[in-house]
């Protein structure tokens, strides 16, 4: 965990408590390429960690060797053919649209993620079927790795925040945004603790 950061956040003295109560939190981003990122967020939408790590794994068999398929090879399988590994229709039609815009170049690669900034990137993939920013604020923090990436509409970050923060409600996303400002440039950081007040919070870890 950046030290800075650490520092930086502590001068919230709510948020420092957060920390000092979880200690060291060990994060290192997976760096795949997009195309790979985006269809994991897609299969695991609306499904536990364990439903969609099978249908994942469904998927990837459905190529052969059991390797990530390039998108060049998802586009040569019928829809049809994807929904047998345990997609949705939609989600396969999702899926399809990934691996198109790929080949299209819509979706960049990782060495053109690195070169392109936050907000450019959120614009860039917003245009596939079924991804939304929730989903990009994903690929920016835990593929990526952005430093300062606060997803404010996620139910996890919002609940740690009302957790935190001892509120009666939970924050609305805008003023979850408003307040988080003060974060900046380390608000990646600060979700990750928030998760982490969540998590424990579903298990009366406190």
């Amino acid at each position: 965990m950046n030290k800075r950061a650490l520092e930086h956040l502590k001068a919230d003295p709510v948020l420092a408590g957060l920390i000092e109560r979880i200690g060291p939190i060990r994060f290192r981003p997976r760096r795949l390429a997009p195309f790979q990122s985006l269809t994991h967020a897609i299969i695991h939408q609306q499904l536990s960690g364990k439903a969609a790590a099978t249908i994942l794994g469904r998927f990837q068999a459905l190529f052969g060797d059991g390797e990530f398929p390039a998108p060049e090879a998802v586009l040569r399988v019928s829809p049809e053919r994807l929904r047998s590994a345990g997609l949705s229709k939609p989600k396969a039609g999702y899926v399809l649209d990934i691996a198109q815009k790929t080949v299209d170049g819509l979706v960049p690669s990782l060495e053109d993620c690195d070169r392109m900034a936050d907000e450019e990137l959120v614009a860039r993939l917003t245009e596939v079927k079924g991804v939304g920013r929730w989903t990009v604020e994903m690929l920016l923090i835990f593929n990526l790795g952005r430093p300062d990436v606060l997803p404010v509409h996620d139910l996890g970050v919002r609940k740690g925040f009302q957790f935190t923060y001892g509120k009666r409600k939970l924050p609305e996303p805008e003023a979850l945004d408003r307040f988080g400002a003060r974060w900046a440039p380390h608000r990646t950081t600060a979700a990750l603790y928030l998760w982490r007040a969540a998590d424990f919070l579903k298990s009366d870890g406190w």
